[in-house]
């Protein structure tokens, strides 16, 4: 996960992804926003969930998104988050592999809120 810490809220923690890019399927940007953030290039799988939410950019603009989620099981690797937007490599400050029993007593803001849930409810893609 990612730690950033915009100006206008305390710090948080999200998973990597991003925007679909015309004509991209959700499996797909997952695994390019997977790569571009984090230099894994592997398989997503199918996703595991979704939701739309509504929520505030770093930039400031309320926003209404249909997130769909998809989940890998991995050790650890190195995180090579090379292709960050100018604004993410402004606000982001570090990264870190969780566990689920860290998710559950985690002291600061994770994104999503019911990763554990989510995490609790699904399989990992088969790799």
């Amino acid at each position: 996960m990612f730690r950033f810490t915009p100006a206008d809220r305390h710090p948080l923690w999200c998973t990597p992804g991003g925007a679909v890019d015309p004509g991209e399927s959700y499996a797909a940007a997952a695994r390019r926003e997977l790569w571009e953030e984090v230099g894994l290039d592997i398989d997503c799988g199918p996703e595991v969930a979704r939701r739309v939410v509504d929520f505030r950019t770093f930039e400031g603009t309320e926003v209404t998104a249909d997130e769909r989620y998809f989940r890998i099981d991995v050790d650890t690797c190195d995180v090579k988050a090379g292709n960050l937007t100018e604004q993410e490599k402004q606000l982001l400050v570090g990264h870190r592999w969780f566990s689920r029993n860290d998710i559950a007593g985690f002291h600061e803001t994770l994104y999503p809120a019911d990763l554990v849930e989510l995490l609790d409810a699904t399989e990992p893609a088969k790799g």
